[in-house]
């Protein structure tokens, strides 16, 4: 700590302060639960869409090929993937 700047102790000890990140974490949350909830009514409406106007195989094929590189993706970039 003795070679630390001013500055440099500031940004240490504010990492220690828990108690206003508490009450963020819990509101935001809740807040993605309820974004969770529209956005999962939304996809589905969505794919009811896309699934009606379908009318080749060979479309279903191209879907299921964006599906799976958006899921690959998924996998790809999570923030808890070892390695």
């Amino acid at each position: 700590m003795s070679n630390m700047t001013v500055n440099q102790r500031n940004q240490d000890d504010r990492a220690l302060y828990g108690g206003s990140a508490e009450r963020i974490r819990r509101n935001s949350e809740r807040g993605a639960l309820v974004f969770s909830l529209i956005a999962f009514v939304v996809a589905g409406f969505l794919c009811y869409a896309a699934a009606e106007i379908m009318n080749g195989w060979w479309q279903f094929v191209v879907m299921g090929a964006i599906v799976m590189t958006a899921v690959g993706a998924m996998i790809a970039l999570s923030p808890n993937r070892r390695g």
